[in-house]
């Protein structure tokens, strides 16, 4: 099973909104046939193992590090009749799939067809691997990942607003690779205005490869759509699927003649409720589930990223801390906002990991937020 999880991982930003899933055939001591899903639509890693196992599955045992799909309607066929036919004496998942299409009705299936099958085998492993498309599953919001460069004393900006570079090289190629494997970027419509990022995943240059990294959705919030014609985020348009290019969420505030020019120019725009003025971070998040999207790396300024925290919408933060510091009432911090009175208002954080990244460190956790089963589909 460790082979399995290792195998998945492989998949890790190209299987979206599929789980990453990988496994493997044994025949006695022997390892037959293995594979793992390598991207959305294309075959799942248990037919890719029986395929490399041919044969020799007849009588074997497969290690899946995720319960085998049964359900129709999707681009690939279910797995588990294939399992069944190909002659396999065992079965061993590590976890039950959360979707509601599957959640233990492959197991029973199985089962019932005369299988031997074991459950929980490396789960608490499992479900970290696939923490984002359980809880894109589980509530029908993509799993959010607060992204900040700071120094050592939290700051973000100087009082003027210069940002450029508090981190660095190292850690910007760890930030453009992490967004190679999110579904989606989002900022705030200030960080366009002073900024004019591009806020695309970037090749990792020839030590890492010149391979074209995939390219998340960036997401801009512009309650009044304010965002300059010449922004360098129009400038990327769809690709073959709706979760590339740019994405504007706005409010009834914006005017409906520029809603339709930018959507004219391929822009997609999203007309969503308010909130203190605001658009509604929640109704983004939830419009975006819909969409597909199961990851989302906030990249915002201050008020953004106190606004998530605030409305319990960050799952995990990863903090990029640069060994200086600046001081001063006035440079901007990473959390905005107002202070809590109490420090039994601070969000703790759990699962805590700290690593070096060239002269920086990189600190990340996980938040514990409650989370209750929305989607029925």
């Amino acid at each position: 099973m460790t082979l399995a999880l290792h195998l998945a991982a492989k998949g890790r930003g190209r299987t979206s909104p599929n789980p990453m899933v990988g496994a493997v055939v044994a025949a006695g001591n022997r390892i037959v046939g293995q594979g793992y899903h390598r991207r959305a639509g294309g075959p799942h890693a248990e037919i890719l193992a029986l395929r490399a196992a041919g044969r020799r599955s007849r009588g074997a045992t497969l290690y899946v590090t995720l319960e085998p799909c049964c359900h129709e309607g999707k681009r690939t066929p279910p797995c588990v009749p294939a399992l069944i036919e190909s002659g396999l004496k065992r079965v061993v998942v590590a976890m039950q799939d959360p979707n509601p299409s599957v959640s233990g009705r492959g197991i029973n299936l199985l089962r019932r067809a005369g299988m031997r099958v074991s459950v929980g085998c490396l789960r608490s492993k499992a479900e970290q691997l696939n923490e984002t498309y359980c809880h894109w599953i589980m509530t029908g919001r993509p799993h959010v990942f607060l992204k900040a460069a700071m120094t050592l004393d939290g700051k973000i900006a100087t009082a003027s607003g210069e940002s450029r570079w508090i981190t660095g090289a190292e850690a910007r190629r760890d930030v453009h690779r992490m967004r190679s494997q999110v579904d989606a970027i989002m900022v705030g419509i200030g960080t366009i205005l002073k900024d004019d990022p591009l806020l695309t995943a970037r090749p990792a240059g020839r030590a890492g490869g010149t391979t074209q990294p995939r390219q998340p959705l960036r997401v801009i919030l512009d309650s009044r759509l304010r965002i300059p014609e010449g922004a360098r985020v129009l400038s990327l348009r769809k690709g073959t699927s709706d979760l590339t290019g740019t994405l504007i969420a706005t409010t009834e505030k914006a005017s409906k003649r520029r809603i339709d020019h930018l959507r004219a120019r391929g822009i997609s725009v999203l007309v969503l409720p308010t909130q203190d003025g605001h658009v509604s971070l929640s109704a983004c998040l939830n419009r975006l589930g819909q969409l597909g999207v199961s990851s989302v790396m906030i990249e915002g300024g201050g008020q953004l990223n106190a606004s998530a925290l605030r409305e319990k919408l960050v799952n995990r933060v990863r903090f990029y801390m640069a060994p200086s510091l600046l001081g001063g009432q006035e440079s901007k911090g990473v959390l905005g906002g107002h202070s809590p009175r109490r420090l039994a208002e601070a969000v703790p954080l759990t699962d805590m990991r700290i690593r070096r990244v060239g002269k920086d460190v990189v600190i990340e956790g996980r938040i514990v937020t409650k989370t209750h089963a929305t989607r029925t589909n």
